[in-house]
């Protein structure tokens, strides 16, 4: 299994605007900096972000983006769904006639292993990733 590179960029801009405790908001050059991203391509996960209520975005010189949730109340599978969508990982493509017709058991297997999956993300918080990460002097 494997997500998008903007997904990991989106976890990553989460965990920068999470440390940021100023309350103040970053511009997405800062957050494409620290990352080593175009601010253009960046925008795009940011505007996802957004439109999924994680952050804000404050327009003008002194704008840029701020959490809207505590970090405690952020999950991986939040993040995860604002940037990949809620589709499942797999879509039977089969047709099955007789017996199964009325279920593709794959799907039915897969099903049930994404749903662990998603259980497993959404116990996993943005701050459960700054309480792992060392004090600076």
């Amino acid at each position: 299994m494997k997500f998008s590179k903007a997904t990991n960029y989106a976890l990553h801009s989460m965990v920068h605007l999470a440390m940021d405790n100023t309350n103040e908001a970053v511009g997405v050059d800062t957050l494409a900096q620290r990352q080593k991203l175009s601010p253009t391509y960046l925008s795009k996960i940011l505007t996802k972000l957004s439109k999924a209520g994680l952050i804000e975005s404050t327009p003008g010189v002194k704008g840029g983006y701020r959490l809207v949730r505590s970090p405690e109340n952020c999950s991986f599978l939040d993040v995860i769904q604002a940037t990949e969508g809620y589709e499942s990982l797999l879509n039977c493509t089969m047709s099955h006639d007789g017996k199964w017709s009325q279920t593709c058991l794959i799907e039915r297997t897969m099903s049930e292993v994404e749903d662990k999956m998603k259980e497993e993300l959404a116990s996993k918080t943005i701050a459960g990733i700054l309480s792992q990460m060392p004090e600076k002097n």
